[in-house]
């Protein structure tokens, strides 16, 4: 298997440079990256950003509430 393919089933990772980049579109806070779920979390704005596929979902819409 080449270094461009993945198992099947398995997102692609995501890049932790754009993480420098995003900011909640809620607060404008910075973001932490929980690798293990895929997300990217809000603590000032206490939402929870979807990974989908690699690319990050910063849509309010789309954002789950952050459990405390």
């Amino acid at each position: 298997m080449n270094e461009k393919q993945h198992e099947p089933g398995a997102a692609p990772g995501f890049d932790r440079h754009m993480l420098e980049a995003l900011i909640c579109p809620k607060t404008g806070g910075r973001l932490e990256y929980d690798a293990a779920r895929q997300e990217l979390i809000s603590k000032s704005g206490h939402l929870v950003y979807p990974i989908r596929d690699g690319i990050p979902v910063m849509l309010i819409d789309e954002a789950r509430a952050l459990d405390d």
